[in-house]
């Protein structure tokens, strides 16, 4: 309600200056201002005004300030007067805002030609309605020359503020197109990142499945040794255990709703894919004050992939090479195919691994990266992308940094095509 106020104000203000912005391109009293061209720019770009509202707004702000004008320059000023000089121009306004309603000029954004020509035609009319009340009042004579005077005016003003709309309208969706992109970005991350996480729920699942028959099968055995107590304590955590695996499988269902819930696209050229990594990871790594150079490079024929397996495995290890870089640094993302076979290769030059690391980065459990109070993190990253790596048949080696002089991180994944298309 209150931005819709503030149009109206808008219009009450902005229109009768507009007015008084003009000038007399052809011989005569035949005036063009801005005033039309600004109510029919404001029709078109606010979907929340009322034209009829808007007509009545407009014109009666135009004839009161002309009036207002007319007492100021005027020494002998009598309202009467002015009144029966300005009010026509209400009924210009009047016209203008019902046939713009009637015709329903905002729901053709999408054929600007007809926006135009609509245009056109109701200021001729609303110019004519105007000449029709001054002549009745003034008993001046309407001539051939002034209609077509006003059709030329009325085509001119109309195509210009279609233009300049049109130019508002294209920024404004190159703007949306930008935010649009960007929140699929992000949604693509997230669900990367669900993916791998369902990964492991699912594995957790399995673990948590053959401990219940594995506790099952040890309460049996105790059971028939006749050891009440201990059996009982082994059913109990056989129970536990069964119960675990049923709460996973119902979070397990719940992520694979909301994962098929978003019409996001399952698969993806591999260019497209890189493009999200690299974009997301420029943001990130502009987050942490560190200035980074992306370099992507893609070779040979690809299908398109599977979205979230790539993007999960490749981001995971991109993110972790934007961590490892100090302050400044270079992340390379090389794809390749090899018969069969997707090759990748993410390099950095950060800080790399320590000899003493190299055999541990995979182990669950084991990380080297400490938060400002000395708590470490989960160290689930690498294992995880190796345990996704592996159940797709492919596996994941670090490079011996010895072989390359510009990088100290160098991963190398090799994963079967068949399995990610």
């Amino acid at each position: 309600m209150k931005d819709r106020l503030l149009l109206y104000l808008l219009i009450a203000i902005a229109v009768p200056i507009g007015g008084e912005m003009k000038f007399y391109p052809f011989e005569g009293d035949m005036r063009v201002s801005l005033g039309t061209p600004i109510f029919f720019f404001i029709l078109l770009w606010s979907r929340k005004l009322h034209p009829l509202f808007a007509g009545l707004t407009a014109g009666g702000a135009v004839v009161l300030f002309r009036i207002a004008l007319y007492s100021f320059s005027s020494q002998g000023f009598l309202f009467e007067e002015a009144f029966f000089q300005h009010f026509p121009v209400f009924f210009y306004y009047l016209t203008f805002a019902l046939l713009f309603y009637l015709f329903n000029i905002n729901s053709l954004y999408s054929t600007p030609f007809f926006v135009g020509l609509l245009g056109v035609i109701v200021e001729i009319a609303a110019s004519m309605v105007e000449i029709f009340f001054r002549s009745f009042f003034s008993h001046t004579p309407i001539s051939l020359s002034t209609f077509i005077t006003i059709g030329i005016i009325a085509v001119i003003r109309s195509f210009f503020v279609l233009g300049f709309f049109n130019i508002f309208v294209i920024h404004e969706a190159r703007l949306s197109e930008t935010a649009q992109k960007k929140r699929n970005e992000q949604m693509l991350m997230l669900i990367s990142n669900l993916y791998v996480e369902m990964v492991q729920l699912k594995k957790t699942m399995t673990d948590a499945e053959n401990l219940t028959r594995e506790s099952y099968s040890l309460y049996r055995t105790l059971k028939e040794q006749q050891q009440e107590k201990h059996a009982h304590a082994i059913l109990k955590i056989a129970g536990q255990m069964h119960e675990i695996k049923k709460d996973n499988q119902r979070i397990y269902a719940g992520l694979t709703k909301l994962m098929v819930k978003e019409d996001l696209c399952d698969v993806m050229e591999i260019t497209e894919i890189i493009k999200v990594i690299a974009a997301c990871n420029e943001r990130y790594s502009d987050s942490l004050g560190k200035s980074i150079d992306f370099k992507c490079t893609i070779s040979g024929n690809h299908p398109c992939y599977h979205t979230f397996m790539l993007l999960s495995i490749i981001n995971n290890l991109v993110a972790n090479a934007v961590e490892a870089i100090i302050l400044t640094g270079a992340i390379n993302i090389n794809i390749h195919r090899k018969e069969d076979i997707l090759m990748i290769h993410i390099k950095d030059n950060g800080a790399g691994i320590a000899e003493r690391n190299r055999k541990l980065i995979f182990e669950p459990g084991f990380t080297t990266k400490f938060s400002h109070g000395g708590f470490a993190s989960n160290g689930i990253g690498l294992s995880y992308v190796k345990n996704v790596i592996e159940n797709l048949d492919g596996n994941i080696k670090l490079e011996d940094e010895s072989l390359h002089h510009k990088f100290n991180t160098i991963f190398t994944i090799e994963i079967p095509i068949a399995r990610i298309t």
